[in-house]
């Protein structure tokens, strides 16, 4: 598993003191309100930022971090990823699990047949979507529902399915 993972992306700057507006990739922005400390991902390496303050606007996540104090210094942070350590997180509700977990699992029927890996995942507003490639590069899409997705296990990778008229 990850020991890092990111929790949204710099898309801009807010007013002229250094506030960096961040497009949150959780589904819960007040979490933010939880974060004592973040860290930018800067050419893979990550560099520790203390919060002095946080406030939200329309999904949208506004951060005053310590020693980024004008609008030209956060203008260098534009288009970068905010991590946080994952023992910082809180723990998941049974049967929910975060997206870099699921990323790379490879994916089986339950009859064992391999079917690829999970290479991307992405929400439709009812349910997530699980888009699984093979070796080939052929995507198979699969909704994330009880009765399509039968178990996950995170700690070997492996995800099994069952196959429902229609979807492959």
């Amino acid at each position: 598993m990850e020991e890092y993972f990111e929790i949204g992306q710099i898309v801009n700057t807010s007013g002229l003191k250094g506030v960096i507006k961040v497009k949150p990739f959780t589904d819960d922005i007040t979490k933010f309100n939880n974060f004592k400390t973040i860290y930018i991902s800067i050419k893979k390496e990550l560099k520790e930022f203390k919060i002095e303050q946080v406030r939200f606007s329309k999904n949208m996540v506004f951060l005053k971090l310590e020693g980024i104090d004008t609008i030209e210094e956060a203008e260098n942070y534009r288009n970068l990823y905010l991590k946080i350590k994952r023992d910082k997180d809180e723990k998941l509700e049974e049967g929910s699990y975060y997206i870099v977990d699921i990323i790379g699992c490879k994916v089986y029927t339950d009859d064992k047949k391999s079917l690829g890996k999970v290479d991307d995942v992405f929400s439709t507003g009812s349910n997530d979507v699980y888009v699984v490639k093979d070796e080939l590069g052929k995507q198979i899409l699969l909704p994330a529902i009880k009765e399509v997705i039968k178990s996950i296990d995170v700690k070997n990778k492996t995800i099994t399915v069952h196959l429902l008229e229609g979807l492959v």
